[in-house]
């Protein structure tokens, strides 16, 4: 029997959709004391399962499908002219790939972020031991990726290193920046980053294609969605 085979999991009740007002979720998590490694999380990953925090999970909802894996084959990519004129934009910053830590500096980022640009959401206000246990502790694979300008701290990309990619977790910027496209250039970066080290894949998490704060990773295209089970490409 594989460590696959053998890891347990848990099925949530049925609560309201963090993306889909009118739908009711239900979410499968794989056994929060189980040893899972790297080889592991990764076979996860290619499944269609995601990280928060110390949790690796997936939705399972009974009457909705419209949660879709999407993952950016990197040797296939060629940036469009708008992810050029993003990574033109953004020429002048500096990136740090560093270990996740609970900076003043860092925290003082994210709850701008959060307060600012999702105060509308169930992560308001922000909060900073929830700030730690969803970015900071979780995960050995883990790496912040700072971006500069000049000395000021802009941005935090937060990601993991798989053993066939790098996963894309959470991005958080400075509102006042919200022009250079930040999100955007952090998963450009993974992607240069994934070709660095030749690994084959950026995992950028689900896409549901009636979530507006969603549509923008479909834009990367070839992209792979994970429909019945198989990785199927989307040109």
């Amino acid at each position: 029997m594989t460590e696959l085979e053998a890891l347990k999991f848990f099925q949530t009740p049925d609560h309201p959709c963090s993306y889909l007002p009118s739908e009711q979720a239900t979410t499968v998590f794989a056994d929060p004391d189980a040893i899972i490694d790297t080889q592991l999380y990764t076979q996860l990953s290619q499944l269609g399962f995601r990280r928060s925090g110390a949790h690796i999970y997936r939705p399972y909802c009974h009457a909705c499908t419209a949660c879709i894996p999407v993952r950016i084959p990197v040797s296939a990519f060629a940036a469009k002219r708008r992810h050029q004129r993003v990574l033109m934009r953004n020429q002048a910053l500096t990136k740090h790939r560093l270990a996740p830590h609970n900076s003043d500096e860092i925290w003082m980022l994210y709850e701008r972020y959060i307060n600012h640009r999702h105060s509308d959401g169930d992560m308001f206000p922000a909060d900073r031991e929830q700030f730690v246990s969803f970015l900071v502790t979780g995960r050995p694979e883990a790496f912040f990726t700072e971006y500069r300008l000049g000395e000021q701290l802009i941005a935090v990309a937060v990601s993991d290193q798989l053993d066939d990619g790098l996963s894309a977790i959470y991005t958080f910027f400075d509102p006042e920046y919200s022009s250079r496209s930040l999100g955007s250039f952090a998963v450009l970066w993974l992607i240069s980053e994934a070709r660095r080290e030749k690994l084959d894949y950026v995992y950028l998490g689900y896409w549901i294609r009636s979530c507006r704060k969603m549509s923008y990773k479909i834009d990367y295209r070839p992209i792979e969605l994970l429909l019945n089970n198989r990785w199927q490409t989307l040109n």
